[in-house]
């Protein structure tokens, strides 16, 4: 497959193609309500952190978005506990206020549906990582969502995370892809994402019950989903590995 990877500032004309990309997300993973709220800005605020994949037919096949933030900024200093959800309030709130960042963090890498399994991610990544440096950064980190751990989803995340192949890469495939490219483990995000909703919301985002008390697994939840039926809740908390990349 013979790919241009470009980014959305040089190519704003493609905003359709990269909002439209047919994409394998759980339902229950666009429920975060500070993804709701500030994910879908990116393209539109900052599509120079936009970058995608053009297939010979202009058809886009995979996209990376990614934010600049102040993390040496009062107050932060280390990677946040909220991974996810945290960097991207930062990264606008800097963008409101005009604060000069100095890191990117990663927010996603997407591939069509059709296109997965080609080693398109690990150049998805590649082209976040030259971006970045390209635009005087010179440090990128990633809050990770491990793509084999909804496998485990009982194994706790510093466990899993920190799990490697007699090569001594990650057993992990997405974090072996970061690693792959020379990033290193800095910590856990242990709420990286949170999705609260009525046991109603849940049935129709995953087709369970969400009848009985306790732990549900969910596929695609990297841990089980907290179900409290007296109080017509469940709530998802999502972890996530940090990981820095020196450019």
């Amino acid at each position: 497959m013979e790919l241009k990877v470009q980014s959305l500032a040089e190519r704003p004309e493609m905003l359709g193609g990269v909002l439209e990309m047919a994409d394998t997300w759980p339902e229950f993973a666009t429920q975060d309500p500070v993804g709701n709220a500030l994910y879908g800005r990116i393209p539109l605020e900052l599509p120079e952190y936009v970058q995608f994949a053009e297939d010979e037919r202009g058809e886009v096949v995979a996209h990376a978005y990614s934010v600049p933030f102040a993390l040496a900024a009062e107050g932060r200093g280390k990677l946040p506990a909220r991974g996810w959800d945290e960097v991207l309030v930062w990264a606008f709130a800097d963008l409101r206020d005009g604060t000069r960042p100095d890191t990117v963090s990663a927010i996603s890498v997407v591939i069509a549906p059709h296109a997965q399994g080609t080693g398109l991610s690990a150049r998805m990544l590649s082209a976040m990582r030259d971006n970045a440096w390209a635009l005087g950064f010179r440090e990128v980190v990633a809050p990770v969502r491990p793509n084999a751990k909804h496998l485990e989803p009982h194994t706790p995340i510093e466990e899993y995370a920190r799990r490697v192949r007699p090569d001594g890469l990650p057993h992990d495939p997405w974090l072996r892809v970061h690693a792959r490219a020379g990033a290193t483990i800095d910590s856990i995000a242990p709420a990286s994402m949170t999705v609260a909703g009525s046991l109603e919301q849940w049935r129709g985002w995953t087709g369970l019950p969400f009848d009985t008390a306790g732990d549900v697994e969910v596929p695609g939840a990297l841990a089980p989903v907290r179900c409290e039926p007296e109080r017509d809740c469940a709530v998802y908390v999502e972890p996530n590995v940090w990981m820095r990349h020196s450019l």
